[in-house]
């Protein structure tokens, strides 16, 4: 991957290993803890369907350096939207600047063992035509129509990138990426009578654009938006008060991923302005909850060979057995802290700085059968989709909104309900997971994780588990 990084990146402006060593002895020096080199390409297209026509299509190429110098817990950063060795000096000597170091240094780098390959390097922009893609989205729009008479309108959106990134680094790391993504979402909007109601499903991954566009895979996702939004044509109110709730398995670990993870990354706790700070060790969960980062799942969304600092991706155990075990940490926060780097830097672009970010984040499956959850239930919800929510990300108070969710009574699964809300606090969620099932799912491949204005994609997933005690917010 680095060796087709490097030629699609440096060699077409000249940049080798001497250029990048003089940009670097220009970057790094005395007072400098470390000097980093961040150059990226990314191709992008993307596809937009409704109302039986497509409105829209794009492609762009974003290319440039991303500069930075940390000194203590300062950081000096500048970038270039050209990859030019004079626009690499000058950014090189901002970047150094701010961090008010006047020390130039000598740094030799050498490229970094190779990282295991846990997806292609196809380009997914190259493959077919744009009348392919076109096609498809007709042909899409005519299926779901076809599955429901009751189908009003159809919103398709199909996109896919291919990016390139070279990292080179004061201490020592020389490195590369090549790094395909792809994703597919199916919206309908279903009416009866006076009643109106939405369906959604989608899903993608970081693999060729000929496997989303197979109709084994499309017509599943078109096939789970018009169930879904035919459920929820014939759902009742949903119920209000504080009651058991059982999640089931995939796309609704997003609970955990927003109400959790996020007060689990490094810098948070770092600064101590988590709800897990300081608490290593602690029992923070039920033993049912043992909870996961993992960037090393084949062909996820979420998955990387390195991250956006060079660190090859790991799996990091976040709590075990209900004990907070560990953090996700960049270079930054895992200096300050005096622990490794777990592979979690990440950034949204080179014109952006790497944070610890989460990549595939889940609850590892439990021993209990799914249907023995919901059979202990006597009377709460089983939720088991989402659509939306707020989170404060420091503290893990949420509010989520249920897309498919159904009354438990004496333990058998009811009518679908509408309307119903999740209101909690993530920490304490976690000490009132009852049981876990032995069903572990990921999502399908549709997540985007926003922190401090900088987005990037994530995988989220847990088996079917059961909460005894939430706020649930209804109509009924």
């Amino acid at each position: 991957m680095f060796e087709l990084a490097r030629a699609q990146l440096l060699e077409p402006s000249g940049l080798g290993q001497s250029e990048l060593e003089l940009a670097m002895g220009r970057l790094a020096g005395k007072g400098i803890d470390l000097g980093e080199l961040y150059f990226q390409r990314r191709v992008r297209e993307g596809w937009m369907l409704e109302d039986g026509s497509v409105r829209q299509g794009n492609w762009d190429v974003d290319q440039g350096v991303g500069v930075r110098a940390i000194a203590g817990t300062g950081t000096g950063f500048a970038y270039a939207d050209s990859i030019t060795l004079p626009a690499l000096l000058d950014a090189a000597d901002s970047a150094r600047a701010i961090t008010r170091s006047g020390h130039t240094g000598q740094v030799r780098i050498r490229q970094s063992p190779l990282a295991r390959q846990r997806y292609g390097n196809e380009d997914p922009t190259a493959q077919g035509k744009a009348a392919d893609r076109v096609e498809l989205l007709r042909t899409i729009d005519a299926y779901v129509r076809s599955l429901d008479e009751r189908v009003s309108q159809v919103s398709v959106n199909l996109s896919a990138s291919h990016e390139a990134i070279v990292i080179a680094a004061s201490d020592g790391v020389l490195t590369g990426d090549v790094r395909p993504l792809v994703r597919l979402d199916i919206r309908v909007l279903m009416e009866e009578g006076e009643r109106r109601e939405q369906g959604f499903s989608g899903g993608g991954g970081r693999f060729a654009l000929e496997e989303l566009m197979d109709p084994e895979n499309w017509q599943g996702f078109a096939n789970q938006a018009v169930s879904q939004g035919a459920i929820n044509l014939t759902a009742e109110a949903a119920p209000a008060g504080y009651m058991t709730v059982v999640l089931g398995p995939g796309w609704p670990g997003v609970l955990l991923h927003e109400a959790i993870g996020h007060g689990l990354e490094g810098d948070f706790n770092r600064k101590g302005i988590s709800a897990f700070s300081n608490r290593i060790g602690e029992r923070v969960a039920t033993e049912e909850c043992t909870i996961v980062d993992d960037g090393t799942l084949e062909r996820r969304r979420g998955s990387l060979n390195i991250d956006d600092e060079g660190t090859p991706a790991g799996c990091t155990t976040l709590i075990e057995n209900g004990r907070l075990v560990g953090y996700m940490q960049d270079k930054l926060n895992a200096r300050l802290m005096g622990v490794k780097p777990t592979g979690n830097g990440r950034r949204e672009s080179f014109a952006h700085l790497p944070m610890p970010r989460m990549t595939n984040t889940y609850m590892l499956p439990g021993k209990h059968d799914p249907a023995d959850i919901i059979a202990s239930v006597d009377d709460g919800i089983y939720a088991v989709n989402f659509n939306g929510g707020q989170v404060d990300i420091t503290s893990g108070k949420f509010v989520f909104a249920a897309s498919e969710a159904y009354r438990i009574k004496n333990g058998k699964v009811g009518a679908a309900i509408k309307g119903a809300t999740l209101i909690g606090n993530g920490p304490d969620v976690l000490t009132r997971v009852g049981m876990v099932g032995n069903d572990l799912k990921l999502d399908s491949g549709v997540g985007v994780c926003g922190k401090e204005g900088q987005s990037v994609p994530v995988g989220v997933g847990q088996p079917t588990l059961r909460i005894d005690g939430l706020t649930v917010g209804g109509t009924a």
